[in-house]
């Protein structure tokens, strides 16, 4: 008998990455830097070793969530006054912000308004907000109290988290539960859902700032993201 022809070999089905794009706002010398190299890298500079960002500064970094694959765009602003012009642009296709304060810099707390009314005027209310309040391990000197802040989180519908880069308190949490958030709010992310709760519309990534909301698939070539950037 002649010998039975081979089955053609069956292809897995394509496994899509939700692509999401995170922001870090906040006054200068807060830590957002810091907390974006904690997470990234493992690693933590000494303050007296670390420079203010200029600018804006950008990682990838990858992890599932709720089952799926997920690629973090995370961009580290500046907080100076003069980049404002800078990283306004930034905001456009950000699912998710967060907001860093220093909990041993009243200052830094009492910034958040402003940072808050400029989210009003560059992202959608459907956007997930996490306010977290940096540096815990200057309990010594702390002059914002856990519980003042996490009222005001509450009345400005923000998710709530101390953490400090230093110690590496809470650092993996505040991504993890701001990424759950996004997942559990598909006009974010999802196309199907896309016009929904006010989402914003990126276009599949094609115009505006990289990293907004686009799904691509994982055996696609890093940096060839659709009409992407390969930062």
């Amino acid at each position: 008998m002649p010998p039975t022809p081979a089955k053609p070999a069956q292809t897995k089905p394509q496994q899509s990455v939700v692509n999401v794009k995170l922001l870090l706002i906040g006054n200068s010398s807060v830590g957002k830097s810091s907390l974006l190299l904690r997470f990234s890298d493992e690693s933590w500079l000494p303050e007296d070793e670390s420079a203010a960002t200029i600018g804006v500064d950008y990682r990838v970094h990858k992890m599932e969530v709720k089952g799926k694959k997920v690629k973090l765009s995370i961009w580290d602003t500046a907080g100076q006054e003069r980049f404002r012009t800078i990283t306004s642009s930034y905001y456009r296709g950000a699912q998710g912000i967060i907001l860093v304060y220093d909990v041993a810099n009243r200052q830094s707390f009492d910034a958040l308004p402003k940072w808050y009314s400029e989210l009003e005027t560059y992202v959608s209310p459907s956007v997930v907000k996490i306010l977290v309040g940096n540096k815990v391990d200057k309990e010594f000197s702390r002059q914002v109290t856990h519980v003042e802040a996490e009222a005001f989180a509450q009345r400005m519908n923000s998710l709530f988290i101390e953490a400090s880069a230093k110690t590496n308190v809470n650092v993996n949490n505040m991504f993890q539960e701001v990424v759950e958030k996004i997942m559990d709010t598909p006009e974010l992310w999802d196309p199907a859902h896309r016009g929904e709760g006010g989402s914003q519309n990126t276009s599949n990534g094609n115009g505006g700032m990289p990293g907004g909301v686009q799904i691509v698939g994982l055996n696609q070539p890093e940096g060839q993201q659709a009409g992407g950037c390969s930062c």
